[in-house]
């Protein structure tokens, strides 16, 4: 069966600031959470065979909306802004943490939560509180160890089996994944049409 990821026209649609900005809820989404400059947009890019599409920027903290983007014409992107960089101020930070749990929290259409996860660290405080949250509210979630080109292969086992320890998770619900190689692409999107159902 085709994966709905397999489309060749993707478009960004909007981007939103406040909930009544939210398109209907008519389609799938899968959104993309994880620390400022993590690299999910780059992932994102990847996914779709998109080079540009999601802009990457260099200064962390950049995005501070939830920004749709259009799979074919039956499902939504949706990148949410990066979190755990200090120099955004804290109304702004407020307000975002408030649209994205409220999106979170009440998006029927909801299929999946994307966390990346840089292979090369240990467990950060801030994806271990994000995961533990989306356990206790119930909402799907895929965690991905990104940026694994950057980790020698003798060694990404090992640092990924650190991660899995830290955050509880059998090697089979996670996703090892290179946005510069592509390597784990495949596995990524047959991990996504699982939810996607």
């Amino acid at each position: 069966m085709k994966s709905l990821l397999d489309s060749a026209n993707s478009d960004f649609v909007t981007s939103v600031f406040k909930t009544a900005q939210l398109p209907p809820e008519e389609i799938p989404e899968i959104a993309f959470a994880g620390r400022s400059n993590v690299g999910k947009s780059s992932l994102i890019n990847k996914l779709i065979n998109r080079r540009k599409l999601v802009k990457i920027s260099s200064r962390p903290g950049k995005t501070q909306s939830l920004n749709f983007f259009l799979v074919g014409e039956s499902l939504y992107l949706v990148d949410l802004p990066g979190y755990g960089f200090a120099k955004v101020p804290r109304k702004i930070k407020n307000d975002w943490q408030g649209l994205i749990s409220s999106y979170l929290l009440n998006r029927q259409t909801l299929c999946c939560v994307v966390v990346i996860i840089d292979l090369r660290h240990g467990v950060k405080p801030q994806d271990l509180e994000l995961i533990n949250w989306l356990r206790a509210e119930e909402i799907p979630f895929l965690p991905v160890y990104t940026k694994m080109d950057k980790v020698k292969k003798n060694q990404q086992a090992r640092q990924a089996a650190l991660l899995d320890a830290g955050f509880g998770l059998g090697e089979w619900e996670r996703v090892l994944f290179s946005a510069k190689t592509g390597a784990g692409k495949e596995k990524l999107i047959t991990a996504l049409d699982q939810f996607i159902g």
